[in-house]
């Protein structure tokens, strides 16, 4: 059905990397979830004040709260699609973060309380009466979170958007206590135990689990989370399809907000090649990046020897002894200044976050590696971090 609406009511609907698109896929999916969660609160909560059940009616304004993220969810679209401003030059794109975050809050707040009345219940127990029509409601309940969770995590992929998959959870962990609540009612109504209670219980465990986790995704984006693979990956073949590019590192991807990076990366080139071609090709290249991926690129030249044999002997004993000590320890801008009495062997390295060796240990492991295979060369070595997680 959202497909359908998209192409009615989306213009341009497959032209997900334009902001417009990426808003207006948030207010059609956020209109279908209120509506949809309204007609959901309605008919749980009459079936569970028929029947007295405390999960039947708590699952009712677990869908009310549904309603009211999804209204968080347009807001937060409405507020991201705002234009840069002089107090906000990279735009308001991190207000879908702050909505997501806002969604899974309510979910944790929703199982806290579903927690304590089903905890009431287990206490003091009470008669429960179940019908037909409570179970046909239920039932029909499964499967429309079980659509609502599809479209909104299909959605959340398509354009990229953390309140979509925070969306997503909550109907997923929806369609699960709701399943959990049939299954109490069927329970009760064939053997007269009643375990509305207990199973409320297990309900609210797993609401709580789930707004946990979608509150972390959402926190670890607000930090500061690495890229996807697939983007940096993305970044780096389109740097390097271009002629006169010997390699990248010290890629940084700067998130504002889905959809709007910001790469800066360090691009090698021959230290004998013309200048000004050169860095016509990294126009090129940034241009590129802007066309094919939608943001903007600074890229930074380092020129590399390529063409001294020595140079290129000791870069390649560099090499065999950083991976001879762990091959995911890798190295740049590789260098070196001879002088009267010994070499300096310049470089940096690039060490994992939480590498079971500090950083001082692996610098002194290269180092006098590289000393004892010729005591003449001195090595002067940086360390970096990954910042693009490659």
């Amino acid at each position: 059905m959202i497909k359908f609406l998209a192409k009615i009511f989306i213009k341009d609907s497959e032209n997900v990397t334009d902001q417009r698109v990426r808003s207006a896929y948030g207010y059609l999916c956020g209109a279908v979830g209120i509506v949809l969660n309204i007609l959901l609160f309605v008919g749980k909560f009459a079936a569970g004040t028929l029947s007295g059940s405390v999960a039947v009616t708590a699952d009712a304004f677990n869908n009310l709260s549904d309603a009211g993220s999804s209204v968080i969810s347009l807001i937060g679209f409405r507020l991201a699609s705002q234009k840069p401003d002089p107090h906000h030059p990279f735009g308001h794109g991190r207000f879908e973060y702050i909505a997501s975050l806002v969604i899974s809050i309510i979910i944790i707040v929703m199982g806290f309380e579903l927690g304590k009345s089903s905890f009431e219940k287990i206490v003091r127990p009470e008669p429960v009466e179940y019908s037909a029509l409570t179970f046909v409601i239920l039932a029909v309940s499964i499967l429309v979170k079980l659509y609502m969770f599809l479209y909104n995590r299909s959605t959340g992929k398509r354009i990229d958007s953390s309140t979509m998959r925070a969306t997503a959870m909550d109907s997923i962990s929806d369609a699960v206590s709701t399943t959990a609540v049939l299954v109490s009612s069927v329970i009760a109504f064939f053997t007269s135990v009643s375990v509305d209670g207990w199973m409320g219980l297990a309900v609210a465990a797993f609401i709580l689990f789930t707004g946990f986790q979608s509150a972390k995704e959402t926190v670890d984006s607000l930090l500061g989370a690495p890229p996807e693979k697939e983007f940096v990956d993305e970044v780096a073949n389109i740097v390097l399809s271009h002629d006169g590019i010997i390699g990248i590192h010290d890629m940084i991807v700067h998130n504002y907000g889905p959809g709007r990076e910001f790469v800066s990366l360090h691009a090698e080139v021959p230290s004998d090649g013309n200048m000004v071609e050169i860095h016509d090709t990294i126009d090129n290249i940034e241009h590129d990046i802007l066309q094919e991926m939608g943001c903007l690129a600074t890229i930074h030249m380092d020129p590399v020897d390529v063409r001294d044999e020595f140079t290129a002997n000791v870069k390649k004993r560099v090499k065999e002894i950083i991976e001879a000590i762990d091959p995911v320890i890798t190295f740049h801008d590789f260098r070196m200044v001879s002088g009267p009495t010994h070499t300096n062997v310049i470089f940096d390295i690039v060490v994992p976050y939480g590498y079971k060796l500090s950083d001082e240990e692996v610098v002194k492991r290269i180092s006098d590696a590289i000393h004892e295979s010729d005591e003449n060369l001195f090595a002067v070595i940086e360390v970096d971090k990954d910042f693009a997680g490659r």
